[in-house]
């Protein structure tokens, strides 16, 4: 299909009551804009009428489409599903609960198109969820988030979020990461990441999807991220200076232990704890070194090992 200027997706689990109003108010924000555009519902295998009422959407409006799930695999895998679908030069993602307010999106639209921006993230600067288990938990992940990864944003878990189209066709969102993608879009090169203050409304339907696992979760995605973004293609550099060190701070216990054994003449040196300091020490960089050496194979026959993001190419 041909490109068109914006694309919006939207991921839905069990959201039948918010759809249709959804569907509204997006029409009505954007009329005004005069653009051409399109709506991704991604019905991630909803138990309610949430693909009916997607269905009559898509009768009433030719910009809304729709894919539908077999069951439910979450909303990364949902994004990750819309951004290649999605035939938009401009992408923006939001939530089908009715928090994200549609009326934001021809200024996020405006901030990608106007070529400042290659991501631009939604910071819901007021926020009307409960202020211990969401509010202060979120403002704690956002620290860190932006101390380990160098993106700091005040709300990266916002789901109202615009990207260029290169964006979305160069990264890949799995398991949980649909939280970092600013971090994976960065480590993908496109380092112009902005944020804009948007309207954050009450829930109006349902409840929310996600439980407190999603913290626990988050940071080990967030751990994966770094670990791929900065090692993905070279696992060696890793592995084999971790496995190096560890041995040798094995190595200096075992000279240690010599030196002490034949100059002073110490004895019973395996029930000392500098034995199994060094023992463990050797066997945890020998194992380090040979992981590094795997790896390397596996990354090596990868089809992706040479796929890099080109920013310009000249004729």
């Amino acid at each position: 299909m041909n490109t068109i200027d914006l694309s919006i997706v939207i991921p839905a689990f069990n959201e039948e009551e918010s759809i249709s109003e959804l569907v509204e108010w997006i029409h009505r924000s954007l009329a005004p804009a005069k653009l051409e555009y399109e709506v991704w519902f991604i019905d991630d295998g909803s138990t309610d009428g949430t693909w009916q009422v997607i269905e009559q959407a898509h009768a009433r409006y030719s910009f809304v489409r729709g894919i539908r799930f077999r069951r439910n695999y979450g909303k990364s895998a949902a994004l990750n599903t819309g951004f290649q679908l999605c035939n938009g030069s401009v992408v923006v993602t939001m939530d089908a609960d009715l928090q994200d307010s549609p009326e934001e999106v021809p200024e996020l639209y405006g901030m990608i198109a106007g070529g400042q921006y290659d991501v631009v993230s939604g910071w819901k600067k007021v926020r009307y969820d409960n202020a211990l288990s969401k509010n202060l938990p979120s403002r704690i992940y956002n620290t860190v988030t932006g101390w380990m990864s160098g993106v700091r944003l005040h709300d990266m878990n916002c789901g109202l979020k615009a990207y260029r189209r290169e964006v979305v066709q160069s990264i890949e969102v799995f398991g949980e990461m649909h939280r970092y993608i600013p971090v994976i879009a960065r480590s993908a090169g496109f380092t112009r990441i902005g944020e804009k203050v948007v309207q954050h409304r009450p829930r109006k339907y349902g409840y929310s999807k996600f439980g407190m696992s999603r913290f626990v979760n988050g940071f080990l995605d967030l751990a994966t991220i770094m670990f791929i973004g900065k090692f993905g293609k070279r696992p060696m550099h890793f592995f084999g200076a971790s496995g190096l060190i560890f041995f040798f701070i094995g190595f200096c216990f075992v000279f240690y232990l010599s030196f002490t054994k034949l100059a002073f003449g110490h004895v019973g040196m395996t029930q000392r704890p500098a034995f199994f300091i060094s023992l463990v020490s050797m066997i945890i960089g020998s194992q380090m070194f040979f992981t590094g050496f795997l790896a390397e194979l596996v990354t090596r026959n990868a089809s992706e090992r040479n796929n890099y993001q080109i920013r310009n190419k000249l004729p």
